[in-house]
């Protein structure tokens, strides 16, 4: 019981570290960076590029979370299938569609196995996790883009900033309105290469990292889990032994007594058809009068043609019953 909870834990470790981690950045800015004014400054910024940074950080901030719940709902569903294939190894995993990676992984194992091909795990645990791969490396480049628009904003601060002070000292001693208009726009040249720095740096450099480096860890442990599933209560199935071959053939077996006993009844429904024809032609032999005899002759033709495409539908299925299960069997015979 234990070790079920355990793992069962497990599966939310990469919501758990996200949740812990959005938690521990709230409580560091309120703590260091409450009394800055940041959120005044942001406001007030006419450069905008704070906005831009504060606007992509949200996008990586969503991105990141909705990618967390999926791996947490991957995760989930692969301990399920798990503790399935604990029991009745991989012909009891039958997942009921594809909207989860876990299920099209085991899907596609199972297609490629029903084939009696030898199956590439890691590559197809690399395919169908793909795609949250793509999106954990979204976030890193988000990331990535927010250190540099820092960097900009930095430049275009002190571009601000030295434009102010030139218009102050043209001012000097001449206008006492240009002069302090200069150097309220020299200050906030100068918060605008600082906060912008300082947005950059921390929202991209550090709390987006870190939540790419969550997501990254959750899809490898998801990627570690599937593998151990495959090695451990797997393994007859994915490799070629003798058991693996034995239940091909009891497959066969079965799908073979399943075509025999439609062959049958397929010949049951033959036989009742040559029955009735046969009624029909001694009835039309026993008929004396001319007028009667020439109107259920022409019935009688067309009820014969109708048996006839019958009869000829019926063979034909017949035919393809016949070489669709002795190769079959021929084959599971060979050992596939």
């Amino acid at each position: 019981m234990a070790s079920k909870r355990l793992v069962h834990e497990q599966s939310y470790r990469a919501l758990i570290l996200w949740l812990g981690w959005a938690g521990t950045a709230i409580a560091v800015y309120f703590l260091l960076y409450l009394d800055t004014n940041l959120w005044d400054f942001i406001r007030q910024d006419q450069s905008r590029i704070t906005w831009v940074i504060m606007g992509l950080f949200g996008m990586g901030v969503a991105v990141s979370f909705a990618l967390t719940i999926s791996i947490t709902n991957e995760a989930s569903e692969a301990v399920r299938l798990g503790n399935i294939a604990k029991k009745d190894s991989l012909p009891g995993i039958n997942p009921d569609d594809n909207e989860h990676a876990v299920q099209r992984f085991f899907l596609a194992l199972k297609e490629v196995l029903s084939k009696n091909a030898q199956p590439d795990i890691e590559a197809l645990i690399d395919v169908e996790l793909a795609d949250y791969h793509r999106k954990s490396h979204v976030v890193e480049v988000i990331g990535n883009l927010l250190i540099t628009l820092g960097l900009i904003g930095t430049v275009i601060g002190l571009t601000l900033t030295l434009a102010g002070l030139t218009s102050s000292l043209e001012a000097l001693g001449e206008d006492q309105q240009r002069l302090l208009s200069g150097l309220r726009k020299a200050m906030g040249g100068m918060g605008t290469a600082f906060y912008t720095t300082l947005l950059g740096s921390v929202l991209g450099g550090v709390i987006l990292r870190v939540f790419a480096l969550i997501t990254d860890g959750g899809i490898h442990n998801l990627s570690d889990t599937l593998k151990k599933i495959c090695m451990v209560y797997c393994a007859s199935d994915c490799k070629p032994t003798m058991e693996r071959d034995i239940r091909a053939l009891n497959a066969e077996i079965e799908h073979l007594g399943v075509n025999v006993q439609t062959l049958r009844n397929a010949l049951h429904d033959t036989k009742i058809a040559m029955q009735q024809f046969r009624e029909e032609a001694t009835h039309l032999n026993q008929l004396n009068d001319t007028e009667d005899r020439n109107k259920t002759l022409r019935d009688s033709v067309v009820l014969q043609m109708y048996y006839t495409d019958l009869l000829k539908k019926e063979i034909q299925m017949i035919n393809r019953i016949n070489r669709s299960w002795w190769g079959r069997l021929r084959r599971a015979l060979r050992g596939g």
